[in-house]
This record gives structure tokens, C-alpha cells and sequence, in this order.
């Protein structure tokens, strides 16, 4: 099987911060790969933007460097760094912005903020002082979409002043992954799931990103944030959405965000012994303290909560949600525990059986139910739970052994004017009203991160709040 690649229109593309390490690592080989496959036109432009006194040669040798690293097909590579050109600029002062909009054309020209959050303000309102705005235009900005519910609303003010709504696009690249649209057409292009996705039928569901690495050198940035907002708040919020949402009446940008927004508005306040708390510790070569330079800090590098959405869909089916640094495994998964058969015809001797849907996002993509069949053999009746599995890899053909990475699909979408895998200002809004609360009890009751080893599952309070409930984490599997 074969994917189609289908080119999009000439575009004028400038990437912001075009020499830092997100550029160089995702955003330049995203467009590589696109240009390699045919889909980016020869009339497309590329220029990146920085405080860096690069002219374009130099910054085409910055780019092919990073790109060879990333394995770059050399029979392509020469053509991608044509169409890369350069601007020394600075975004926090007015001299240059004329420079910018040299060659452009009055097609798609699209504004990509690579750069610190407190500089999309800046940029924003020169790209417009400089009438570099076209019917046209539009903004790619980078997470985090504000550090609390107020600092989002003012940034969604700064944007909206010089920008549409359907002209700013929030990037997260969860959504860009293939599995995580893969949510979509398991849910709502199969017949099969949608009669059981509720609660008479799920008993609960699981979502866990769990990362084998620290914060490395992002310390500065994390130990402000904390695994709360770098990753709840916006990834496993996304997913929550995904999975929970209603069927949009159709596959439409505002029709999709209608319906997780929904699901944001409808979910109950965290009460506090329904989280958990933690802070990976000094073991081999490990410590989050010692990493980000401050022995008392009370970040958390893990966060584990129940919640619960308040709609006919899913009154009383809890959502577990877990996220952490230093665990056991690079992993993430979302698991739909399905509740067990009424009434068991084998008796107590065949055990406790039940179906379970799990949706793996990485590193091995793909979809597995599992189900109960009788073991081979003779005498009695003898119950085992087996996968049927749907790799990716396996089940497309060696073609798509490597699915294209998410920024490849979001930078696409972005050309092509497609917003349905971007959030919009009141989704982020609402993310932010149910996240603060949860911050703003930590900070009143003083709480600090429970402590667990490099290498685990988490902090064992984890367990515990599972097992109040009668139920267990799915594993940690690479």
C-alpha cells in the first residue's frame, strides 16, 4: 500500500528562531522529507529568520549539517537547499522587517514562531506594522500557549489583534501522529466500536506517555513548568479529548474542536487524593535536582490523576491519566478497558477475563485488542487473553514501516489551510481553567513531589490510586 502525496500550491514559508534546535531538528528535516516525496512545488520558499549574522550559504551549510545527520538522502538534499534563503533579524527591534517581504507573493505566506512564547507578542505585531499580513497569512505557534489561564488570554489577545482566528495555528504535534488520527477513524469508521464506547460498556481508560529520559537541557525551561503544564495540560489533554469526544457531524476543522471543547467544559474538578505527585531521585546518574541545579525544588517530573467527564456518554467511567520523565520506557499508549462479561458460563476456575483496546502512539505504532479464547488442549475449559495486533509496519507493508513524522503532516496542513489537528483559543482557554485549580491546591497546600527511582513506573502512591479503585496500570512497555 501506498500513500498518495498530494503537492500543495506554492507558499512562502519563514521560520523564526530558523537556527535554533526545534528548526534544525524537526521543523527543516519535516520539509526535507516532504520535499523529497514531491509534495512541496519548486515555486515554494523557505527562509529562516534569526539574530545569527548568517547569509544564505552559510545557513544552507548550517541546515545541510543537521539534515545529514538525520540521514538525508544526498540525491535530494541539493534541491531542498535551494530553496533555502535567510534573514538576519531581530524580533524585538523595528530595522530589517522591510527586507522580509522581498519576493513574496500574495499566495499562502505562512509565519512559523520557533522562539521563546514571550516573543509571539513581538513578532506578531511587527509582521503586521510591516504589512506582511495578507488575506492569506498565517501564524504557526509553538507550545506553551501561556503559563496559566490569564497569561493564555493575553496572549489570545495580542494574536487576535492583528490576526483571524482561522489564520493562527497552535501546533501540537501529538495530533500529528499517525496513530493519534488513527483515534479518529478507529472511532468513528468502524461500526464495530462506537455501540460500545460508553459507559455500560468501558469500564475505565488509561493514557500514559511515560519518557525514559530527564529534562536535560530544557532544566531552565521544565523546573518553571513541570510535567502539569509541559504535558497534561495540552498531550494527554488532547488525547482525553480524542478518545472521549462526540462524532462531529463531520470531518471539519470547527466541527472536531467543537467537540473537544465539549469534553474539556464537561470534566469535574480533580479532587485531591484522586492525584499523585512525583519527582524522579538521585540514583545511577540520575536526579532531577541535581539536573536542574537547585536541591530544594518542588517540581514535578510525574503526574498521575483520575478524572471524570460529566455527560451521558461517560458518567461514571473514570479516565486514569499518567505522565513522567525517568521511567521504565519510552512509551505511549492509550488503553479501553472494557467492562467483564455479565455472567461467566465456565466458572471461577476460568478466572476474570476482558477485552481491552490499546492504541500505541510509540515508538511501535499501532492497534491491539485483546481477547479471550480457550487454550489449546484437553480437559476443562481453560481461558486465555491473546492480542490481535495491527502494526503499522506489518499490516501497510514496508512502505510505511517509518509513518512520516507528525511536523511533516502539521506543516502541510498549515500550507494547505487545514486547522482540524490545531487547537483554538477557547480550547486552550478551557485546558487552562481546569489545570489551574490543580497548580493553585499544590501551591496552597504546600505539597511536595513524592520521590521515585530512575527507571521505574513512578511513585508508588501511583499504584495506590489505582488500587483503591479495585484496578491496575496496563504496563510500561517499549
Amino acid at each position: 500500500m501506498v500513500s498518495r502525496v498530494i503537492p500543495v500550491d506554492p507558499f512562502d514559508l519563514v521560520v523564526f528562531g530558523g537556527t535554533g534546535d526545534l528548526a534544525r531538528r524537526k521543523i527543516m528535516p519535516a520539509l526535507f522529507r516532504r520535499c523529497a516525496a514531491g509534495q512541496i512545488p519548486d515555486g515554494a520558499r523557505i527562509i529562516g529568520v534569526a539574530r545569527h549574522g548568517h547569509d544564505a550559504e552559510s545557513y544552507r551549510a548550517l541546515i545541510a549539517e543537521s539534515l545529514r545527520g538525520e540521514g538525508a538522502d544526498p540525491c535530494h538534499l541539493e534541491g531542498f537547499l535551494r530553496r533555502l534563503e535567510y534573514q538576519s533579524l531581530d524580533a524585538t527591534r523595528s530595522e530589517g522587517w522591510d527586507g522580509l517581504g522581498i519576493g513574496m507573493g500574495q499566495g499562502v505566506r505562512a509565519f512559523y514562531f520557533s522562539v521563546s512564547p514571550d516573543l509571539f507578542g513581538a513578532l506578531a505585531e511587527r509582521l503586521h506594522a510591516h504589512g506582511l499580513v495578507t488575506p492569506e497569512a498565517r501564524i504557526v505557534v509553538e507550545k506553551p500557549f501561556g503559563h496559566d489561564l490569564e497569561s493564555a488570554r493575553a496572549l489570545n489577545r495580542v494574536l487576535a489583534a492583528h490576526f483571524r482566528e482561522d489564520q493562527i495555528y497552535r501546533i501540537d504535534h501529538y495530533l500529528g501522529k499517525e496513530t493519534v488520527q488513527n483515534l479518529m477513524a478507529v472511532r468513528f469508521g468502524n461500526m464495530l466500536f462506537e455501540p460500545l464506547w460508553n459507559s455500560q460498556y468501558v469500564d475505565h481508560i488509561q493514557i500514559t506517555v511515560a519518557e525514559s529520559v530527564g529534562v536535560g537541557a530544557r532544566g531552565a525551561y521544565y523546573d518553571h513548568a513541570g510535567a502539569m503544564r509541559d504535558m497534561m495540560q495540552n498531550h494527554l489533554m488532547q488525547l482525553l479529548c480524542l478518545i472521549a469526544m462526540e462524532p462531529p457531524a463531520k470531518f471539519d476543522p470547527d466541527a472536531v474542536r467543537d467537540e473537544k471543547l465539549k469534553v474539556i467544559r464537561a470534566l469535574d474538578a480533580v479532587k485531591p487524593h484522586h492525584i499523585v505527585r512525583g519527582q524522579y531521585a538521585d540514583g545511577e546518574g540520575c536526579g532531577y535536582r541535581a539536573e536542574v541545579g537547585d536541591p530544594r525544588t518542588t517540581t514535578e517530573t510525574y503526574v498521575a490523576l483520575r478524572a471524570h467527564i460529566s455527560n451521558w456518554r461517560w458518567a461514571g467511567t473514570p479516565f486514569y491519566l499518567r505522565t513522567g520523565k525517568r521511567l521504565v520506557a519510552r512509551s505511549s499508549v492509550i488503553n479501553v478497558m472494557f467492562k467483564d462479561a455479565p455472567h461467566s458460563i465456565f466458572g471461577e476456575e476460568a478466572g476474570r477475563h476482558a477485552n481491552v483496546l490499546s492504541i500505541r502512539l510509540q515508538p511501535n505504532e499501532g492497534i491491539t485488542l485483546k481477547v479471550t479464547i480457550k487454550e489449546p488442549g484437553p480437559g476443562g475449559m481453560r481461558l486465555v487473553d491473546v492480542p490481535l495486533d495491527m502494526s503499522f509496519a506489518k499490516a501497510l507493508g514496508p512502505e510505511n514501516q517509518n509513518p512520516p513524522d507528525a511536523y511533516e503532516r502539521l506543516i502541510m496542513d498549515v500550507i494547505r489551510g487545514n486547522q482540524t489537528l490545531f487547537m483554538r483559543g477557547d480550547e486552550v482557554e478551557a485546558a487552562w481553567a481546569w489545570t489551574d485549580p490543580i497548580i493553585a491546591g499544590w501551591q496552597a497546600r504546600g505539597d511536595v513531589p513524592k520521590p521515585y527511582e530512575c527507571g521505574s513506573t513512578g511513585p508508588g502512591d501511583a499504584e495506590l490510586l489505582m488500587k483503591r479503585d479495585g484496578r491496575r496500570w496496563q504496563g510500561i512497555n517499549p
